[in-house]
């Protein structure tokens, strides 16, 4: 969904950002933003906005708002290609499972299956090299993200997904609470990219490599800002 390689950006996310920059007549200046910093972030000005396979929950909106959904994703499992005992939630208990420090699919996780053992690392790539390397048993987050991981050169063929997602995580565009004006903007942007074929041109491009398959209700129809 958004990935660095040397001075290059490329992803799903990486694509939407570019096309609401050119539609607001800017050029992007990425800025990595962690699950932790995102609402730090846009609170202090740091970033004007955030397309990061960021979930829309009520916690968030209570510090930032959001122009979207643009996506809706699941939370899933990535595992080993010869994983065979791994094949959802229930049977995780005594399993160690890896995710990134602030996201949501850590603590539902941890809810649904207190027995596991969760280990939290501040990126989805150093999960994912755990992961191949054997460190951890599985890589949960949402679906999307796992894919792309799933696609690159670097796991292809090491790497799966389950394929049974167990949540409904809304993707939106964050920026400063009350920019009523940058949120019509960017959902404007948003209804374009999904209009003129861009949409699925990224998710062609970006995580239909893996087998992936967008689920029910993508693409989805912006909200307006309020």
């Amino acid at each position: 969904m958004g990935l660095k390689s040397g001075a290059d950006y490329t992803g799903f996310d990486v694509t939407v950002a570019k096309y609401i920059a050119q539609k607001l007549g800017k050029t992007p200046q990425f800025v990595e933003a962690v699950s932790s910093q995102r609402e730090t972030l846009i609170q202090s000005g740091q970033v004007d906005y955030i397309v990061g396979t960021y979930s829309i929950t009520d916690a968030r909106k209570a510090k930032v708002d959001f122009a979207g959904p643009y996506f809706i994703a699941g939370q899933d499992l990535l595992v080993r290609s010869d994983e065979t005992g791994i094949t959802g939630p229930d049977t995780l208990a005594g399993k160690k499972l890896c995710s990134v420090k602030g996201s949501t699919s850590a603590s539902n996780l941890k809810k649904k299956v207190p027995d596991v053992q969760l280990q939290e690392y501040n990126t989805y790539s150093a999960c994912a090299t755990a992961l191949v390397n054997g460190s951890v048993d599985a890589l949960t987050t949402d679906n999307t993200i796992l894919a792309g991981y799933a696609s690159q050169n670097t796991f292809k063929g090491k790497l799966k997904l389950v394929g049974k997602t167990f949540s409904t995580e809304n993707y939106g565009v964050g920026l400063k609470k009350g920019d009523t004006e940058l949120c019509n903007k960017i959902t404007d942007a948003l209804k374009s990219f999904i209009s003129d074929g861009s949409w699925q041109k990224a998710v062609d491009a970006n995580l239909s490599p893996s087998g992936f398959k967008p689920g029910e209700g993508n693409p989805p129809t912006p909200a307006a800002c309020s």
